[in-house]
């Protein structure tokens, strides 16, 4: 396993050490802990607001239009997806309940587009009479569904083709989504059968065509290599009588969580942005959906060492955060940096980082080198995406809190779940 010394501490630089205190911003994240407890999942607004900009800048293309959309996915608190939406920002959302979460953070509903493999004619329902910019449809049964609900709603379905380019983008298996095994997308092979189909379709208007290869991605190679297929398709449905308006790269930039070197915005969207306006694509409006890189450096997660545990093999540091708080780990076996919240001298220890969950999975980090005590604040790193979504109540374990740091001041965007809110919905036996 890796061990990231302190000096190349990844994230942002919002998140720092201050004369060995760790910061968010301006406020030391002991004192998050104190006010909130822990697990606290910690986000900087400054970062977020940061890394919107550097989109915004590399969007910012003499000849292509770029629309930016948000993947909810990444992290849908309702604060997150509000300080988007008053930056302009549009959202890519793959569900009926991230829908409600975009409207009722004062996101638009006509900068939304709809992706996901299995959406249902309820969601579909939903979709339509809040009047989605566009559905991203996934197979031919999909299209013909969404046809049949919007013809129910007396409206007109405008969709996007995802299609699948069969690149290999390199990352973990789990999520990798441009593969021709991977459940997402239509076969370049069936793409443009279809789209002549979707002509003959009264309640559906082909306006775009998607594209989505995977996340946490730090090469631009396999994005180009799925844009030269996407951009054959097009020209091969418009040799048919389509007309495409938009095209759609999806997103999955990847980010540093120990070592890696991803491209910045402006690295990874320029090149995209060229090879389309070389091949004379530049009047179609490009779509990107970046998740992760917005909001994953920007947050922390809080937890408090609460045993100090040595076994003939092994130093464990138990931990209050579990898997039900933070399954990357157990998910993906992913590496995110773990630190101490006072750095102080000392001879470290190699140490598992563990949580209370009853389960051999439960663990955030192994053999991380530590100068650690019981009662000690550790963060983890890089914990602003797929961490706060992907928290469940296993062992019925309430869900950590949720803080945001603008500056000096603390926000409690999320308290923290407690036993009775997560049975008030059950019910006894008479």
């Amino acid at each position: 396993m890796k061990f990231l010394h302190l000096s190349t501490l990844p994230g942002d630089p919002h998140i720092a050490y201050r004369q060995n205190t760790l910061f968010i911003e301006q406020v030391g994240a002991s004192a998050v802990a104190e006010a909130f407890g822990t697990p606290t999942y910690v986000y900087s607004r400054g970062a977020i607001e940061a890394a919107a900009r550097q989109y915004a800048e590399a969007a910012a293309h003499d000849t292509v239009r770029v629309a930016l959309r948000y993947a909810v996915k990444a992290n849908s608190n309702l604060a997150v997806l509000q300080l988007l939406a008053r930056l302009g920002w549009g959202f890519d959302i793959v569900s009926g309940g991230e829908l409600q979460r975009v409207l009722a953070a004062g996101g638009q509903a006509g900068k939304v587009v709809f992706s996901g493999v299995g959406k249902t004619a309820a969601e579909m329902r939903l979709a339509l009479d809040a009047g989605v910019d566009c559905f991203n449809v996934e197979s031919p049964n999909e299209l013909a569904l969404l046809d049949r609900v919007a013809a129910e709603r007396g409206k007109t379905a405008r969709v996007a083709l995802r299609v699948n380019p069969d690149v290999d983008a390199g990352t973990h298996p789990y999520i990798s989504t441009g593969l021709k095994t991977n459940k997402f997308g239509i076969a370049q092979e069936q793409a443009v059968d279809l789209a002549v189909r979707i002509a003959l379709l009264p309640h559906v208007q082909l306006v775009g065509i998607a594209c989505h290869i995977g996340s946490q991605i730090t090469t631009v190679e396999p994005y180009l290599d799925a844009l030269d297929k996407v951009l054959d398709l097009v020209e091969a449905m418009e040799r048919k009588g389509a007309r495409i308006e938009h095209i759609d790269l999806g997103g999955g930039l990847g980010i540093r969580y120990s070592d890696e070197t991803p491209p910045t915005a402006q690295q990874w969207l320029q090149p995209l942005l060229a090879r389309i306006a070389a091949r004379g694509f530049g009047h179609r409006t490009v779509m990107v959906e970046p998740g992760r890189s917005v909001v994953g450096n920007a947050g922390v997660l809080l937890t408090r060492t609460l045993f100090v545990k040595s076994t003939p093999a092994k130093h464990f540091a138990v931990v209050d955060a579990g898997m039900n708080d933070l399954i990357r780990p157990a998910l993906y076996h992913a590496e995110q940096a773990v630190v101490t919240v006072q750095r102080r001298d000392g001879a470290p220890r190699r140490y598992d980082i563990v949580g209370p969950v009853c389960e051999s999975a439960d663990w955030l980090a192994r053999d991380r080198a530590l100068v650690l005590d019981e009662g000690d604040l550790l963060a983890v790193l890089s914990s602003g995406a797929y961490g706060m979504v992907m928290a469940s109540n296993y062992n019925s374990r309430g869900r950590p809190a949720e803080v945001l740091i603008d500056g000096n001041e603390m926000t409690l965007l999320r308290p923290r779940e407690t036993a009775e809110q997560l049975y008030a919905s059950e019910r006894l036996l008479p």
